[in-house]
């Protein structure tokens, strides 16, 4: 056994492993327990698992596998291998050659998965090696997120359709027993898999002819592979997010919003759920909002800008207002605006649509249409409660834009939100909503623009030469930098290129000329012309600097700034 701990150990010293010693008393406490070599390896983090595993493959004479599945191939590949048995023991079948079911395996030294896979299996089984990430991924593109639960839910399903399993609320997604196999079960696969793949939002659509199930990750809408026969139990699912969103299940025609609460790994999970009775039956859409922490930091901003928005910040009274479209991160640079000025001697009042994140030592408020607590009037209340600063989710309408600037002409530093372009729209906008443009020019600070775009993944981007027409493109035609990034794709970034998401940015300070010019209701080509003599930097200039440091690519720029 000490022979074979040390050929564990040459491989991974062989792979790039740096500590080997390390390593050495971990088997060593591992000895006799019966547990494998090879997830212990992995488990540790110490080694590269791809390197690792192509290591082991060599060693053993195990051929290597790192080929695609096809779509075409996917039925083929799963019916001769139950979900179950793939699911239990992380088995990947990828491929079928003369009567023989190939199966890739990322620990060759379990012998117990070979021995129950040829009593359970009537063909004959070769083997291969593979990634346990690229295994895992296979799993879930050939039998969808939770078929083993599912195979489970229909062998046992009550055929008279009783769905009395679902009043148990259980919100501990990482305690679901193996034994316990219901929709319960079946949903907190969706969830966690949803949460482990950094989704922000998961969608569950009824179809004429299947149940499609779809997440959002870094701004991109994909669909996620689900079991062939979820249809099945499409209703149960739905009923079953309504109770544990504390919805009315019985209603199926109006849209209800709820929340519910949730709980991975000891990390609390926020989720708002909306459900939209369509044509084909209800669709569900949930909204994930992980307890973060915010900071001005969180927001990466260049030195410069960096250095005004903390000018801004300790101002003691006017309007700073955020604009961009829904999903632009607004809500996230209010949160670290506010986060970066919650000081003890300060009083924070919020009104908000939803809250979507708790600050502690700030009063938030929600809206609540229902009984009439609009933003107007959480925001009247607010200052009856001497507030320091004041956030207001939105300014919707002339109503709420009125007070908040009644509010900074009185001493009240107002945070709050448009939904415009680009920054210097926003004092356009405000104009005419029906402001005046005095009480713009007097009360509004700045105005602060902003975009997403996803992150190059550091572990596979690829430079590129900077050709003449993306220069073109990007409207900076001078010899600035001669490589760029592009997107590749590997297992860490699930072969997308990317790994979450940066801000893009731009800002307007109403300086006094700038004043000046919107009390005479000056054009907007003049008021961009006022603002670049101020130092005004456009967001796209902005993305361009995001592009040179390599963090993000010249087409995400380009989707998500103004061509003007």
């Amino acid at each position: 056994m000490i022979e074979f701990e040390d050929q564990i150990l040459a491989i991974a010293g062989q792979t790039g492993c740096q500590q080997l010693e390390r390593l050495r008393e971990i088997l060593a406490q591992s000895r006799g327990t019966g547990g494998s070599w090879v997830k212990e390896v992995l488990e540790a983090g110490l080694v590269d698992e791809s390197a690792f595993l192509r290591g082991v493959s060599d060693a053993i004479g195990m051929p290597w596998w790192e080929g695609a599945i096809e779509p075409a191939e996917v039925e083929s590949l799963r019916t001769p291998f139950p979900a179950e048995l793939a699911s239990r023991f992380e088995l990947l079948p990828v491929a079928v050659e003369d009567g023989e079911l190939i199966l890739a395996t990322w620990d060759p030294f379990d012998v117990t998965r070979p021995a129950v896979i040829s009593r359970l299996v009537n063909q004959p089984v070769g083997w291969r090696m593979a990634g346990r990430t690229r295994i895992l991924e296979g799993l879930r593109q050939i039998y969808g997120v939770g078929a083993d639960t599912l195979d489970e839910i229909i062998r046992k399903r009550d055929p008279r359709g009783d769905d009395g399993l679902l009043m148990e609320e259980i919100t501990h997604l990482d305690k679901v027993s193996d034994e316990e196999a219901s929709v319960l079960k079946f949903v907190n696969h969706i969830l966690r898999s949803a949460l482990e793949q950094r989704a922000t939002d998961i969608h569950l659509e009824p179809m004429e002819d299947r149940f499609r199930i779809r997440f959002r990750v870094d701004g991109v809408l994909s669909e996620v592979s689900a079991p062939a026969n979820i249809k099945v139990i499409q209703s149960s699912v739905i009923s079953r997010l309504k109770i544990m969103a504390r919805l009315d299940i019985a209603e199926k025609r109006l849209p209800q919003d709820g929340r519910m609460n949730l709980r991975l790994g000891g990390k609390k999970i926020d989720v708002r759920v909306a459900t939209i009775p369509s044509v084909e039956g209800e669709t569900v859409s949930l909204r994930l909002l992980g307890q973060e922490s915010f900071s001005l930091s969180k927001l990466g901003l260049n030195d410069s800008l960096g250095a005004t928005v903390a000018d801004l910040l300790e101002m003691p009274n006017g309007i700073i207002l955020i604009t961009g479209p829904t999903g632009s991160g607004k809500s996230t640079s209010l949160y670290c605006f506010l986060s970066e000025i919650n000081t003890i001697d300060r009083r924070i009042v919020t009104v908000e649509d939803p809250v979507e994140n708790k600050l502690p030592g700030v009063v938030q408020i929600a809206v609540r249409p229902d009984i009439d607590l609009t933003f107007a009037k959480g925001l009247r209340s607010i200052l009856r409660g001497d507030p320091d600063v004041v956030m207001v989710g939105e300014m919707r309408d002339a109503e709420t834009a009125e007070i908040a600037i009644r509010a900074a002409l009185t001493g009240h530093l107002v945070f709050s939100t448009l939904h415009t372009n680009d920054a210097i729209s926003g004092i356009t906008r405000l104009v005419d909503m029906g402001i005046e443009p005095f009480l713009v020019s007097s009360s509004v600070r700045a105005f602060l623009a902003q975009r997403l775009v996803r992150k190059l993944c550091p572990d596979c981007r690829s430079p590129r030469e900077l050709q003449e027409e993306d220069r073109r493109k990007l409207g900076f035609p001078d010899g600035s930098a001669d490589v760029v990034y592009r997107a590749v794709g590997c297992a860490k970034c699930r072969n997308t290129g990317y790994h979450g998401r940066i801000g893009l940015f731009e800002i307007v300070r109403v300086t006094p000329e700038l004043e000046e010019m919107i009390n005479h209701s000056a054009h907007r080509s003049q008021l961009m012309a006022q603002a670049t003599k101020d130092g005004f930097v456009k967001m796209r200039e902005y993305g361009w600097n995001k592009v040179r440091e390599g963090l993000t690519t010249i087409e995400e720029v380009l989707s998500v700034t103004p061509t003007n």
